[in-house]
């Protein structure tokens, strides 16, 4: 259902006090409300628009997809206060000429959460919703690059999980996917299962695989299968430990870097 931008509201909006900072870095859109005819509850998007948008209407933008949306740019509406700061990473990567430049897509949570994120009936709709309805509404009304070289999806924990499904369920239209301290033991690890049984044709996709000290030996075991698939280091698969990190958005905020830099890195 394509929802107009006549919705959207355009927001220079000011961070909390305790974040010590005061503003988001950059203009975002929201869009209140976004809806999917098989998912129970309708959620709010906020578009993040790169710093060179609105100077130059001929250029067109990859788009990085992110779930927890509310908890990315913005502690008024992060959990515990503390947003992922993207919005300040991706603005001193690009002014400093180490990333390309675009646009970030954040989808807020629903009280499905953890079914939505998971390879349940409701998680595939999720999936369904993000490579039908969001992205269209969102290569419709913002100049994007469409193809799936260009399509990319972050997230950590659960969003982390359902990152790594959408990119390899759905490969001919997402092609990168960066998954943070990810739940791959979720559902009596079915995500690994699905890969030991996995005998077609390697992917062409990126993955981009961390954890702290939580989830390290799942992190390390899907790192595993997925060199046994024939994904190489550096190429196509990237791995961090982060020794002694917790599991919170402050920790994935400091690790954005990285798995920005394989994504979008300036060559």
């Amino acid at each position: 259902m394509q929802q107009s931008l006549l919705k959207a509201k355009i927001f220079k909006g000011k961070k909390s006090a305790n974040s010590g900072r005061d503003k988001i870095i950059g203009d975002v859109v929201y869009h209140r409300g976004h809806s999917y005819s098989h998912l129970s509850y309708k959620r709010d998007i906020i578009v993040w628009l790169p710093p060179s948008y609105k100077l130059d209407r001929s250029k067109h933008y990859p788009v990085l997809y992110m779930h927890d949306g509310q908890n990315i740019m913005d502690p008024k509406t992060a959990y515990i206060g503390v947003d992922w700061r993207i919005d300040e990473t991706v603005t001193k990567l690009i002014k400093t000429n180490q990333m390309n430049e675009v646009i970030v897509v954040g989808v807020y949570n629903s009280p499905d959460r953890i079914e939505e994120y998971s390879d349940s009936i409701k998680g595939n709709h999720y999936l369904k919703y993000l490579v039908t309805e969001l992205k269209e509404f969102i290569d419709s009304n913002y100049r994007t690059l469409t193809d799936r070289e260009n399509t990319s999806v972050m997230g950590s924990s659960m969003g982390g999980l359902i990152s790594f499904l959408l990119v390899w369920n759905y490969p001919n239209i997402f092609s990168k996917a960066a998954c943070l301290s990810s739940a791959f033991y979720f559902d009596n690890s079915k995500v690994f299962r699905m890969i030991e049984k996995y005998e077609g044709l390697k992917k062409h996709i990126k993955i981009y695989i961390d954890s702290g000290e939580d989830g390290k030996r799942d992190a390390q075991k899907m790192y595993s299968l997925l060199t046994q698939k024939g994904y190489i280091i550096g190429e196509d698969i990237d791995y961090v430990y982060d020794k002694g990190a917790i599991h919170t958005e402050k920790a994935w905020g400091d690790r954005l870097v990285r798995p920005l830099l394989f994504f979008f890195g300036k060559k």
